[in-house]
């Protein structure tokens, strides 16, 4: 799903962005809610930013990337932590592109989730390149999301990755 999100920019830089776990639910400009095989994901984008809310047997997880004032946990690089029953695993980088790499990229990216039927796009009026996607998907029995912010007047694109699954027994030897 794409659309076109009624808001300027909240995050203005890569570098305002900031990594939570368990916050509650933040104010969505758009929100995709899905249903993958047993796990309920709400997809919600808050600006430049995103928030996932993940309900399953086991528990639940909310992840928020997101210019947050008053946070002191900076993006991650990665982090992997232990919620429950289940292992959380997050990943990020920033990609510097020229100007005409990142329209490109953002062309590419914007297509491959806009029909996507796990996929969220928010475009901000002023720029075509401004965008901020999410993509989900459920396999093995672990629930993966992608996301991309999309920082046109940077050329920088922030990449982040998620894994939430069953933590799995030690084998025995």
């Amino acid at each position: 799903m794409l659309t076109t999100l009624q808001t300027s920019y909240s995050d203005t830089r890569a570098a305002d962005l900031a990594w939570a776990l368990g916050r509650e639910p933040l104010p969505a400009l758009a929100v995709l809610d899905l249903q993958l095989a047993g796990a309920t994901l709400q997809m919600r984008l808050l600006g430049a930013s995103h928030q996932v809310l993940l309900e399953e047997e086991r528990g639940s997880c909310s992840e928020t990337v997101a210019c947050m004032p008053g946070s002191s946990t900076p993006l991650p690089l990665g982090v992997a932590k232990r919620l429950g029953d289940w292992e959380y695993e997050f990943a990020a980088r920033v990609e510097t592109l020229s100007e005409g790499s990142f329209a490109g990229r953002a062309q590419e990216l914007l297509a491959l989730v806009a029909d996507h039927p796990h996929g969220l796009a928010g475009t901000f009026p002023g720029s075509p390149h401004a965008f901020t996607a999410m993509l989900a998907q459920r396999t093995e029995g672990q629930v993966r999301w992608r996301t991309w912010h999309a920082y046109p007047q940077e050329g920088q694109l922030v990449v982040t990755r998620t894994r939430v699954g069953v933590r799995m027994a030690a084998p025995v030897s």
